[in-house]
């Protein structure tokens, strides 16, 4: 099949002329991935490097000669490459190597939602199926599970069905849903693939890999296993699309922090294709639209003004959308999938001036979320600081008491130094500033921690040290070792009420949210804690009710588990204000 090259001399570079004078508006790391076009053009050849127009004109015409596009508005349209697309698509096959094969063999690209990622990989796909004349190929829509990887794999299907030089071409198996499309002259296919591929011997020897929606992928396995495959083939391609993601210890931050570094010539990388989009510093798209394109490249073709302006009315109203709309529409890494709190409604709790000296002798509350090898220990020191008169939704006013916080952290010294490269946080930073105690060990050093908790009793009246039982009974043996005789309350992690106890972390998070919000929580200013916070995720049940999870979280949250311990263990012990009316002389006197 030779489709038609175009008309347009050079589409490629110039986007990326028109990328680099202004006249199109683009991010700092697309910016760059156009500076970097220009720059091997003039001086690619010195690398062996040469770009091929001819061939780049190639793939370009595939898309409206051959492809047709399905759904809505688009149904039966032909595939005409709006300029970005005509940029990555041209990159991808028109620059090579001094031995004539394809230059790169990865690319990455990070987009807003809803800019036509995924069905740009389908026709990538097709094309390397039947246009690229590799013999035997196989093609495989990849991701985190089946359902995701048969999203792009349909967009390939409906493609074929909607245009009728594929269709007698491509012949596909199966019905609702197809699972393979297949070229018998070529022996090649096209097929889903996921990681149920783990069950099932022998890899695949791909000649494209797609790769959708990478922040998804929970590890590099499927993209591991697809490249080891790629030996079998002279010019494979990894292809990788994605929104922005929320986890920083991802295969997609990595894959992310790596293509930007290409993209600015920080590493030198010759076979990796990088277009990322990104808001330049200081840009706010919740208040300036005219930053909207450089996240969104096909703003007004495929995502409308009107869409995101209603998307961001909606992230003001309700806290709870904001990080995923910052995510997904504006390509911001969030530190969580979805925030618990929004950053300056927790900063507005912290209190730079608040010192233990302020409570000495007063009565507190401890709460211990104990750890061994890789958590963070975390103590919270929780005080009663007054009462508040707070006019609740329901218009009703309650007067509810006021909690000052202090929680201190530990972690094994030993390990300090992997550890902060694990979880790309500064833990010799905060070590250094006193934010985090790390004596020397491998472990966690409970007897540090029990003597902190014995100072505390010389200098507070520590009513109670709530805890979650893992590891208690070895800290009771640090206690009995220094003779300290506390009374200890069990604090359960889960859904369920103990008979034993009235906490439980339903009620101990509601209580601390309640106060965050409604003001009634002072805390002492720590950077672990403030990274905890905004870490912090829940799993809910089926009745509505939340406890924190460490397995979804972007990053440790201990500080966050024992703050909330603390809190719904002090909130229980703080007398309840009683409403005048449930005292009879009160109603009889009104009467």
């Amino acid at each position: 099949m030779a489709p038609s090259r175009g008309k347009q001399a050079d589409p490629v570079t110039a986007y990326a002329k028109s990328v680099l004078a202004g006249r199109i508006v683009a991010g700092p790391h697309v910016r760059n991935a156009c500076a970097r076009h220009m720059r091997d053009l003039d001086d690619g050849a010195k690398r062996g490097l040469t770009w091929d127009l001819k061939a780049a004109r190639f793939a370009l015409g595939f898309f409206p000669d051959v492809l047709r596009l399905a759904g809505g508005q688009f149904e039966g349209l032909a595939f005409k490459l709006e300029p970005s697309q005509a940029f990555i698509v041209g990159s991808l096959f028109g620059w090579k190597r001094k031995d004539g094969t394809r230059r790169f063999r990865r690319a990455f690209i990070e987009e807003g939602k809803g800019n036509g990622k995924t069905p740009l990989a389908a026709g990538i796909g097709l094309f390397g199926l039947i246009a690229d004349h590799e013999a035997r190929a196989e093609i495989y829509a990849a991701a985190s599970d089946r359902d995701q990887a048969m999203v792009l794999f349909r967009d390939a299907v409906a493609m074929v069905d909607q245009s009728p030089r594929l269709s007698e071409i491509i012949k596909q198996s199966g019905e609702n849903p197809v699972y393979n499309l297949a070229d018998f002259e070529t022996g090649s296919f096209f097929r889903p693939i996921s990681r149920e591929k783990r069950k099932q011997g022998s890899g695949p020897r791909p000649h494209f890999a797609l790769c959708d929606e990478v922040h998804e992928h929970p590890d590099r396995y499927i993209v591991d296993m697809l490249e080891r495959g790629f030996k079998w083939r002279r010019q494979p391609l990894l292809l990788m699309i994605t929104n922005s993601g929320s986890d920083r210890n991802s295969i997609c931050w990595e894959e992310h922090e790596h293509a930007v570094k290409v993209a600015a010539g920080e590493t030198e990388d010759d076979e990796t294709f990088a277009y990322v989009c990104a808001l330049d510093e200081g840009d706010d798209p919740l208040e300036d639209p005219s930053c909207w394109a450089k996240v969104n490249p096909l703003l007004g073709v495929t995502v409308t003004e009107d869409y995101l302006a209603g998307v961001v009315r909606q992230a003001k109203a309700i806290p709870g959308k904001l990080n995923l709309t910052l995510r997904l529409h504006f390509c911001i890494w969030t530190d969580a999938e979805q925030a618990w709190l929004p950053a300056a409604t927790w900063q507005a709790c912290e209190d730079e001036d608040m010192s233990l000296d302020d409570f000495a002798g007063e009565p507190c509350t401890v709460a211990l979320d104990l750890s061994e090898v890789k958590d963070l220990t975390a103590m919270a020191i929780v005080f009663r600081d007054g009462e508040k008169e707070v006019t609740r939704d329901d218009g009703e006013m309650k007067v509810l008491p006021k909690f000052a916080a202090f929680v201190e952290f530990w972690t094994p010294g030993d390990t300090i130094h992997e550890r902060a490269l694990a979880d790309k946080a500064p833990y010799d930073v905060w070590v250094a500033q006193g934010f985090l105690h790390a004596p020397p060990g491998p472990l966690i050093r409970h007897d540090h921690v029990a003597h902190r908790l014995y100072e505390l009793s010389q200098d507070f009246r520590v009513e109670a040290v709530v805890y979650d039982r893992y590891l208690i009974k070895k800290f009771e043996e640090e206690l009995d070792a220094i003779g300290l005789d506390l009374p200890l309350i069990e604090h359960p992690q889960g859904w369920q009420q103990r008979q034993s106890t009235e906490l439980w972390m339903p009620q101990s998070i509601n209580e601390t949210e309640a106060a965050i919000l409604e003001q009634r929580l002072r805390v002492a200013v720590n950077p672990v804690l403030r990274w905890n916070v905004a870490s912090a995720k829940f799993i809910t049940s089926p009745a509505g009710l939340r406890r924190f999870t460490k397995q979804k979280a972007t990053g440790r949250i201990d500080g966050a588990v024992a703050l909330a311990m603390g809190i719904g263990a002090m909130a229980c012990a703080a007398p309840v204000p009683v409403s005048p009316w449930e005292d009879p002389d009160y109603r009889m006197a009104v009467i």
